[in-house]
């Protein structure tokens, strides 16, 4: 199975369960694997055939800058089913990271792993 990623996307929005987390945004590290195979894309070179990484992009980027979901678990499961409602999307890995959530940590989060029920 091929892979197509979206690395590093760097969104603001409100996610924690503290208080003051429920009234300021902050800064999610998201990462997206999405599995498919790009044999036919290859071979038509068109992009109907291909997973549109930038229309993925945008729908991650939207759920999480307004979600206000109060764990990372939440919202990498969330983006994990916005990615497999993609038609040619067959495995989703997302990573969603808080950083600076822990003092002397670069970063704190999850990774979650689903596949699309066959």
């Amino acid at each position: 199975m091929d892979k197509i990623f979206i690395k590093d996307l760097l969104v603001r929005g409100i996610i924690g369960i503290r208080d003051w987390e429920r009234d300021v945004e902050q800064d999610i590290l998201i990462n997206v694997t999405v599995y498919t195979d790009t044999l036919r894309a290859a071979e038509s070179d068109d992009i109907i055939d291909c997973v549109d990484y930038s229309a993925l992009a945008t729908k991650v980027q939207t759920h999480a800058k307004t979600a206000k979901r109060l764990t990372v678990e939440a919202l990498a499961n969330d983006l994990a089913k916005i990615c497999l409602e993609v038609p040619l999307v067959k495995k989703a890995v997302v990573r969603v990271e808080k950083p600076g959530a822990v003092r002397f940590a670069k970063s704190v989060g999850v990774e979650v792993e689903r596949k699309r029920d066959e």
